[in-house]
């Protein structure tokens, strides 16, 4: 201790002279006193020879078999301490008892006890204990001579009989019940074998044979135990290291001893004697922070210990390289930057600087290897390597293979860069003295600078995958059986190589368990083993000493199982970095880190990588490139764990696979590719926004002309032995198996199509391909259809949860008491270059994937049965037991998507990045159809459609998390079959197929319903459920006599009007913003038939109305216009879209004029070719403007100016308000007509001519109806005397400037006598500007008539023809239906309105003709309406926004249609009564229906012709299915009448009961032999009235009431008794459930998600070594010998010995309290939603404490961390969680205003980590305005990152305009969420949750 006391004083003082003084000093101390004597009696080493240590001597004795002496091991000097260890352990042996050493890792406590046996000239049997040590491998094993089994004595039994000693290294390794198999042996001395010999210690035996003699004691199998037999036991101390601490009875009989590192002066010597060329300063300072790093403190903060034991062999580096830096060295044996977290990492650093370890400006890193020669002579193989070092070049000598040496770098598909020679040149250095292990990330190319580094020394490589549950065995020998049926052991390739010195590259070292690789501890620290048959490998040197001294031949040793291993043999690992913080991938523990000096693989930087990369794959557009190198670059290095789990997947051997592709499809796009990469089609929702919104930053834009291509580009043909699909082609294989081609039923559509050309390209690329996707979305199919295009044979493979290694590539079985194995799949298809398709690849367990990567990457693969795979034909030179992969062998990987609800392992995580990963998805709807038309080509297309489009909906819904189960297409396609083969089944019960698995789940099943009923697909609904509105008789017809045209009553026949022609000016165009939105639409006819068949709304605020519809029918699409006014917008969309589309126009008619302005606007859609085109008309400034929505511009069209009015009339005197009108019956032919009530002349406008012409009238007009192009029908104002105005047709004739204008006369008909009575004109509401058909014209007026005519409806009457007008000149019959009393005058009656009286009529009269289906529809108020006619007495009629009228004069008959009253209404009621007398609007709708829009802004769509509702009916019948209405009959035909006695009438019963079967009496039914319905065998059926008996659907849903209600009544009781029990008032309970009901469904999909969670981390594991179980196939072998351990079962693994307990997840939610969530909760409910939030957190994670740990708290103007729920007080029950509810709404309406989200947020993220935990979670709620308390976003995104182990998440509850949006913008990717909506905050939560917490569970 004084020595190291000095030491750390020395560098404090004037460095040179202190260091010197204390090394004299220490070489004083250090000088001692020799103290192993050798006294020697006499010349020869015979049993006469003694060795003392200090006072202690012993007696040697003459080996038996001298080869299992230990040699070499005793070093010239030894250290004092390790003399100390000597004699001690002396002591103990004179004593005879077993000795344990005890110690931290590292090969120490193994060469002390070498040593001591070595210096007693003792034999050793070593046998280091694993996990997979069984009680065979130390008493006896059977093995089979010549089909006999035999008992082998195994270590522990031969150390026993002759004497040795026996080492057990690692007992902290064994299972549990493995070494009390060794307590009676120890203490006793005594064992009882499995041959049935025993034990016996040698007193006993002694004693015995004084009484008996030998061959009596030999006949009882009495065995002695030798008095030389002891056990030194090596083990590590456990709990500080992991592993399974020592058995109290097993402890009990050893003597302990602490093998502590060697003190620091003895460190010291060593050090100094290896290396001379270094200062001393320098050793003492690397020596004082080693030590520093294995003190007790240091482990207290978590880092493992420093590996003392390497330090000798980096000494040995630093002293051939004396100025290379010291810091870089410590890397190698400490790689600290990757093993440990921030706070570690600071640590060490401030140890290296305490000891001024940090790099001096004088140091140097190693540049490249300059040459490698090799070096001859004396048989070993070594190599003189040229190392450049800064500006000197250093030669070391190292071992090299026995190839001959490449150059450096020198293979072809290397390419070299900085980095890359940087760490060949390092490995080159660490290979001078030890093994080395390369860690990097996956696919960054350890395997390829491996092989380089080997091929640069003429090494062979021998690749070992390892995989996890690698056994020891697997490690070092298996055992087979020989062609006699003997068995035997067979080397594995790791003992192979090491006798034929190759190069082992042990891949994926970081899977395999510790305690398996302490089997090659020895191997590696002392290159020595000893085998499971016995022989024993050893290090050169001691092998050709034991050779002098025994002087023995090679032969002879190896007779004596004996064998050298070769000196050039070397180990390099290869391994993924440890994922720092997590208790599972912790691999690199202090163990390892005795084992291999580490070079950490760093991914390669930028330019480097763009060196590779351009170097592989010359001709990659370079633009690309670069883009997708920054986006890599950007995404690694950021320090979000989203980001970087992304950047995994873009790993540089994808990047190369990426560039490949864009070098062969250079127009491919970049977008695409990286999404492949990442699959990010089934990232969860917030990793894929990040990559969005990374790739948006990075410029790699989606192309814009992704639209679905056409079928006709992508077709998929073969011609002359080529396929082309799409546009890629490829040559057809000629197939030699061709039953192994698949052949599958598929039908081409364009998404699969797609996939198939994708496939191919990567096929062509010879890329092996990995197809990820739900289930049902045709994985197979497509598979199957790509390898019969191509004609390629394929092999199948089906993985599951028990597919190991060993089933993966053979099947052993025993033949003959041989052991044959039979080929895989695999294997099959790598020979014979068949595609292997592996299917389910997420079932099986990662570790068992693994082995295909080495396949798939290296091409090498070594079978149980000693075969390997190889890919290079030019390595075979004549080994035997090589398969050779056949080129054309390619893997098809399939699996489901990562993740809920499959919960398959990862295996894209792990092996994604070697295959081409394709996503695969269900079909879009377009391509999903075109399929589903081939399934069903009979069944109706708008079933299909409806299909499609639920499923679709369904599907969007599972990828949101709202439904667990991801609906596919296989789905659909059997819904399509079935429906194909039983075409009367109705589509509702159909669909029960599939979505009866959700019946008994009340949440899904009621978003399925919704669904399914939103798209129409009637489930639930019964045949007989059919609501049409109920038919009234319509009145006779009545004759009114006739309109006569011509004879005015001053005689003049007619009047001239003189029109005038003129430009219109245009001005604009200006261009317009066209919101879209999506339209939520409705299918009405779900549960019920009524004549509406769907409804969507608009998205209308609460103040805006309705005030104009107009419909245009444009080539087959109907598009809908509906205008609002308040403020004015315009809303329009295709009627059977899924978008509409929305315009604000209220900059240009701004709210000022005076005082009160109500705008009426109305909307008039044009025609071809001016499609799309609206002319918009304010009625009172009459403002024309043209709306071009495809071009998105407006434009003003003024009008030739009217004189203007120069008194400007004052602003009470209402009544001169003036309002223009526009006429738009024929606007789709882009002409109007526009006239200002009262005034005299009207305005033709033509739209595409651009002219206006004036037409001057002598009258003044109420209102004009266009009733055909040249003939308008005008009616006067104040008289009501109606006018017809003819014009000339075309305006470019001569005659162009006058029109005639006719006086039209109404003449009653004529009464006798030549009285007229003065009629009351009535002004039409309607005129049709089309005639009605002559069928129809016959069959209203009843009579048979060809004749041009209209129709027309007015106050008075239903419904108006007048036969003959307008084409007739004669007089016009005029027949009518009259209204029993006209309509009521509108509501606008006198109101006084500023003083001035306003007398309104409503702008709208609501009245539409349908010339096709005979009706005139209108909407009247429901004070119009007979309700008394339409209701039942005491039915109350409902609220409604009007009634739909429709007046049918084909049956003549009167329906009436309630419109559901709308959901809000404008508060402006004088201004809606303006508008229309109800509330809502109408207009035509095709041909057969209308449409309303009521005030609220819902559309609604109905049908009203007859014969459309029939059809619809029909075909609505039809899908809802006939089932459960049709009582049915099983009726089997016999053949054998055996059963049945002859058929007979039976007898007639007089009283006609029914009868239910008896075979008795007739007519009954459900009986056999007499006559009846539904019985069998009876003569005929006889019907007597009886219903057949069956339970009818009816019945069985009507359960009697009096059940119904005992159910409720139970329901309640229940309820006030739980109520009861928590002390909670009903109260309450009604307000909690207010907040738990609105969060229930997203706290039942969570909880669904932990269950399956929690069952996932439970899933059973397989035992092996059980007596009964499962044949283990990797101990067939065993089996056959007759050992019982050879079963495996499932079970629950124990948790390995001293891993650490699973730790659970820390949640902490942030929620904002302040007061301006009260403040603002009654405009949005902010505070509500947030209550909610904390609701769902509190009920989701209710008894799961044990997985999550939570706890919320609160900031608000009061404090940044008010604690609501503390973590030990969660809230049990309804009345605690209501409790907190209650303090935040109190808190938030009583604190104090501001904020303090950053803090808040700041805070909790540093609280949270104090406690340990698995992973943390702060989630942050808040409203903050940041910009308005002046903080930069920036700022709050630095501290949601602030520590990489805490996830934050900020949601913001929507802040006003855009603001919320812009902040998204500026914080990391997927951490922050704005909820416009509060409603979507539990949504958002959810979110979360299932995508961060659960994928890492």
């Amino acid at each position: 201790m004084q020595s190291r006391l000095l030491l750390l004083g020395a560098p404090g003082g004037p460095a040179g002279p202190a260091a010197r003084r204390v090394r004299l000093l220490l070489r004083q101390v250090a000088r001692g006193r020799p103290a192993v004597r050798l006294l020697q009696a006499g010349a020869g080493a015979d049993s006469g020879d003694t060795v003392s240590i200090g006072d202690v001597s012993y007696k040697l004795k003459t080996p038996k078999s001298p080869e299992l002496v230990p040699q070499n091991y005793i070093s010239d000097s030894l250290a004092q301490s390790v003399i100390h260890h000597l004699r001690w352990i002396m002591q103990k042996d004179i004593l005879g008892q077993d000795i344990f050493l005890i110690g931290p890792p590292g090969p120490l406590r193994r060469s002390i006890a070498m040593q001591y046996l070595e210096l007693t000239k003792r034999e050793v049997e070593y046998i280091a204990l694993s996990r997979d040590t069984t009680e065979t491998d130390l008493k006896q094993r059977r093995e089979i001579r010549a089909g006999t089994a035999f008992y082998i004595d195994q270590c522990a039994v031969r150390a026993a009989m002759e004497g040795r000693t026996l080492v057990l290294e690692g007992l902290e390794k064994a299972e549990r019940n493995v070494l009390p198999v060794l307590n009676n042996l120890l203490e006793n001395r005594e064992m009882q074998l499995e041959d049935g010999r025993f034990l016996m210690s040698a007193e006993r035996y002694d004693k015995l044979l004084q009484e008996h003699t030998k061959t009596e004691l030999d006949s009882w199998k009495i065995v002695r135990v030798s008095e030389n037999f002891r056990v030194i036991a090596l083990g590590l101390p456990v709990p500080k290291y992991s592993g399974n601490p020592l058995d109290p009875p097993l402890r009990s009989r050893f003597q302990a001893r602490d093998i502590y590192y060697l003190p620091f002066k003895d460190q010291l010597k060593l050090l100094y004697s290896v290396g001379p060329n270094i200062s001393a300063e320098k050793i003492s300072q690397l020596l004082s922070f080693a030590t520093t790093l294995c003190s007790q403190e240091s482990s207290t903060l978590g880092l493992p210990d420093f590996p003392l034991d390497s330090l000798p062999a980096a000494v040995q580096i630093l002293d051939s390289f004396p100025r290379m830096s010291i810091k870089h060295a410590i890397h190698w044996l400490y790689p600290y930057t990757i093993l440990l977290g921030h706070e570690g990492k600071m640590a060490v650093e401030d140890v290296l600087k305490r000891f001024e370890l940090q790099d001096p400006a004088s140091s140097e890193l190693p540049k490249e290897i300059l040459r490698v020669e090799r070096l001859t002579g004396h048989g070993v193989s070594r190599a003189l390597v040229t190392v450049q070092i800064a500006d000197k070049e250093v030669t070391i000598k190292v071992p090299a293979g026995t190839k001959p040496l490449s150059q450096p770098c020198g293979s072809d598909c290397f390419i070299q860069t900085l980095s890359h020679r940087q760490l060949l040149a390092e490995m080159m250095q660490s290979h001078m003295v030890k093994d080395i292990c390369l860690i990097g990330g996956k696919g960054c190319g350890k395997t390829v600078i491996a092989k380089n580094f080997a091929d640069t020394l003429g090494y062979n490589i021998e690749p070992i995958m390892l995989y996890q549950d690698m056994t020891a065995r697997d490690l070092l020998q298996q055992r087979y059986t020989l062609p006699n049926g003997d068995t035997a052991w067979r080397a594995s390739p790791l003992i192979t190589a090491a006798l034929e010195g190759k190069l082992v590259l042990l891949d994926g070292i970081h899977r395999v368990n510790a305690g398996t690789l302490a089997v090659l501890q020895r191997l590696i620290h002392d290159r020595e083993l000893s085998l499971y048959d016995g022989s024993r490998l050893l290090r050169e040197d001691r092998y050709s000493r034991l050779k002098e001294e025994l002087q023995l031949s090679d032969e002879q040793l190896q007779k004596r199982l004996i064998f050298p291993v070769h000196p050039s043999f070397r180990i390099i690992a290869l391994a993924e970095p440890p994922v720092v913080g997590s208790s599972t991938q912790q691999w690199l523990g202090p163990e390892f880190l005795t084992m291999f000096f580490f070079h950490h693989m760093k991914p390669l930087v930028k330019s480097e990588e763009l060196q590779v990369i351009k170097e592989m794959v010359p001709n990659i557009p370079q633009e690309s490139l670069d883009k997708l190198l920054s986006f890599t670059h950007k995404l690694r290095d950021t320090q979000d764990p989203t980001a970087q789990s992304l950047a995994a997947s873009l790993s540089t051997r994808q990047l190369l696979r990426i560039s490949r592709r864009l070098s062969q499809y250079p127009n491919e796009n970049l977008h695409s590719a990286v999404n492949k990469a990442c699959l990010s089609r089934f990232l969860p929702s917030l990793a894929r926004s990040a990559l969005e919104k990374n790739l948006a930053d990075a410029g790699i834009g989606i192309h814009k002309d992704n639209q679905e291509p056409e079928l006709e580009n992508y077709k998929c043909e073969v011609t002359s032995g080529s396929l082309r699909i799409g546009a890629v082609s490829a040559p057809v294989y000629n197939a030699h198996e061709k039953m192994k081609v698949p052949d599958v039923l598929f039908y081409d559509n364009i998404q699969h199509m797609i996939v198939m050309e994708d496939m191919l390209k990567d096929f062509l690329l010879g890329e092996h391909l990995l197809l990820v996707g739900n289930q049902g979305v045709g994985k197979n199919k497509i598979v199957d259809r790509f390898l019969h295009l191509l004609n390629r044979p394929r092999e199948y493979i089906q993985l599951h949860r028990d597919t190991t290694v060993q089933t993966l590539t053979l099947q052993p079985s025993v033949k003959d008491g041989l052991i044959v194995y039979e080929d895989s799949p695999l294997v099959k298809a790598v020979k014979l270059g068949h595609i292997l398709v592996v299917d389910e690849a997420d079932k099986a367990p990662t570790n068992v994937t693994c082995i295909l990567k080495t396949l798939v990457e290296s091409g090498e693969m070594i079978l149980a049965d000693g075969r390997r795979i190889i890919a290079n034909s030019a390595n075979v030179n004549g080994r035997e037991n090589i398969i050779v992969i056949h080129p054309d062998f390619r893997m098809i990987v399939l699996a489901n998507r990562p993740g809920f609800p499959f919960l398959g392992n990862d295996f894209f995580g792990t092996l994604g990045d070697i295959f081409g990963c394709h996503a695969v998805d269900n079909p879009k709807p377009h391509s999903e159809l075109e399929m589903l038309r081939q399934y069903g080509p009979d069944v109706p297309e708008p079933i299909l459609q409806k299909l499609v489009a639920a499923f679709g909906e369904l599907r969007n819904l599972a990828d949101q998390g709202i439904i667990n189960y991801p609906y596919s297409t296989r789905e659909i396609v059997n819904i399509v079959k079935h429906l194909q083969k039983f075409p009367t089944e109705g589509l509702s019960t159909v669909v029960r197929n599939v979505f009866d698995f959700d019946s008994y789940n009340s949440d899904m099943r009621e978003t399925l319903i919704s669904t399914l009923h939103k798209y129409g697909i009637p489930i639930g609904a019964k045949p007989t459920s059919v609501q049409l509105a109920k038919e009234l008789p319509l009145p006779e017809q009545s004759f009114m006599g006739y309109w006569t045209i011509g004879q005015s009553r001053n005689g003049t026949q007619k009047l001239l009007c003189p029109a005038e022609t003129d430009q219109i000016s245009v001005k604009g165009p200006a261009p317009i913003n066209i919101q879209k939105y999506p339209i939520e639409r409705h299918e009405e006819r779900s549960l019920t038939f009524t004549e509406e068949c769907a409804s969507w709304k608009l998205p209308l605020d609460e103040i805006n109305l309705i005030c104009d519809i107009a419909t245009s029918h444009e080539n087959g699409e109907n598009t809908l216009y509906a205008v609002a006014c308040n403020p004015v917008s315009l809303y329009f969309m295709n009627m059977d879209g899924k978008n509409g589309y929305f315009v604000d126009l209220y900059d240009i008619f701004p709210r000022t004029a005076s005082g009160v302005w109500h705008p009426f606007v109305t909307v008039a859609p044009l025609g071809n070719p001016l499609k799309g085109q609206v002319i918009l008309h304010e009625q009172q400034s009459n403002v024309i403007l043209l709306l071009d929505t495809t071009t998105q511009t407006l434009r003003r069209l003024a009008l030739p100016s009217e004189e203007v009015t120069s008194k400007q009339t004052s602003w009470w005197n209402k009544e001169t308000k003036e309002s223009y009108n526009m006429c738009k019956e024929f606007s789709h032919k882009n002409w109007l007509v526009f006239y200002k009530e009262k005034g005299n002349n009207l305005t033709v406008l033509d739209v595409l001519e651009g002219r206006t012409h004036t037409i001057s009238l002598p009258i003044y007009l109420k209102s004009v109806f266009l009733v055909a192009e040249d003939k308008w029908l005008l009616v006067e104002d104040k008289t009501n005397q109606k006018y017809l105005l003819t014009k000339t047709l075309r305006v470019d004739s001569e005659d162009s400037t006058t029109c005639q204008l006719y006086v039209l006369r109404e003449e009653p008909p004529s009464t006798g006598f030549g009285v007229k009575q003065e009629a009351e004109f009535s002004t039409p509401h309607r005129v049709s500007s089309d005639q009605l058909s002559s069928e129809n014209l016959s069959s209203a007026v009843g009579q048979k008539i060809a004749s041009p005519n209209r129709m027309l409806s007015d106050e008075n009457s239903y419904a108006t023809i007048i036969v003959g007008f307008p084409d007739l000149m004669s007089p016009n019959e005029v027949y009518s239906w009259k209204r029993p009393s006209s309509l009521q005058k509108p509501r606008g009656t006198d109101i006084a309105f500023y003083g001035g009286k306003k007398r309104g009529t409503p702008k709208h009269s609501n009245c539409v003709t349908l010339l096709e289906t005979n009706q005139v529809v209108r909407i009247l108020p429901p004070g119009d309406v007979p309700l008394r006619d339409i209701y039942a007495k005491d039915v109350t009629p409902p609220q409604t926004a009007g009634y739909i009228e429709v007046t049918d004069l084909q049956s003549k008959k009167l329906r009436y249609i309630p419109i559901p009253s709308s959901e809000s209404l404008s508060p402006y009621t004088t201004w809606l009564s303006s508008i229309s007398d109800t509330d809502a609007l109408l207009t035509e709708w095709g041909t057969g229906g209308v449409v309303t829009v009521d005030m609220g802004g819902r559309v609604r769509l109905w049908e009203t012709g007859l014969e459309h509702l029939q059809r619809s009916l029909m075909e609505w019948k039809t899908m809802i299915g006939q089932e459960g209405v049709r009582d049915m009959q099983i009726t089997v035909n016999r053949d054998s009448g055996e059963d049945v006695s002859s058929p007979k009438h039976g007898k007639e019963d007089p009283d006609n009961m029914p009868h239910v079967g008896g075979n008795m009496w007739a007519g009954g039914t459900g009986g056999r032999d007499t006559a009846g319905l539904g019985g069998k065998g009876g003569p005929y059926r006889l019907d007597v009235g009886h219903t057949v008996y069956q339970v009818s659907e009816v019945e069985k849903d009507a359960v009697p009431e009096e059940v119904k209600r005992a159910a409720r009544e139970m329901g309640q009781r229940a309820f006030q008794q739980r109520l009861k029990e928590i002390q909670m008032s009903e109260y309450d309970a009604a307000s909690y459930e207010r907040f738990s009901g609105a969060v229930r469904r997203q706290v039942h999909s969570l909880r669904i998600i932990l269950d399956n969670l929690q069952a996932k981390g439970k899933e059973r594991q397989w035992l092996r070594h059980q007596a009964m179980g499962e044949l283990d196939d990797a101990k067939i072998i065993d089996g056959l010998t007759g050992e019982k351990a050879i079963y495996k079962r499932r079970g629950d693994l124990e948790p390995q010995m001293g891993s650490p307990q699973q730790k659970p997840k820390r949640l902490r939610l942030v929620v904002d309290v302040s007061g301006s969530m009260y403040r603002f909760n009654g405009v949005d409910s902010r505070l509500e939603r947030s209550l909610e939030a904390v609701c769902m957190v509190m009920e989701a994670f209710e008894n799961y404490e044990e997985k999550f740990k939570y706890d919320i708290t609160g900031h608000s103007g009061d404090g940044y961390n008010i604690s609501l729920v503390p973590i030990n007080k969660i809230p049990k029950d309804n009345k605690q969680r209501l409790e907190i509810l209650k303090t935040m709404h109190a808190h938030a309406q009583f604190c104090m205003s501001g904020d303090h989200t950053l803090e808040g947020t700041e805070h909790a993220i540093k609280d949270i980590v104090k406690e340990e935990a698995d992973e943390y979670f702060v989630i942050v709620l808040s409203d903050a305005n940041l910009s308005r308390y002046g903080i930069h976003p920036t700022k709050f995104a630095q501290i949601l990152t602030s520590n990489p182990q805490v996830n934050a998440f900020a949601i913001f509850i929507g802040s006003l305009g855009d603001q919320a949006t812009r902040l998204q913008q500026t914080l990391p990717a997927g951490r922050s969420f704005v909820a416009m909506d509060t409603r979507d905050i539990p949504q958002i939560l959810q979110q979360i949750f299932t995508s961060t917490m659960l994928s890492t569970v």
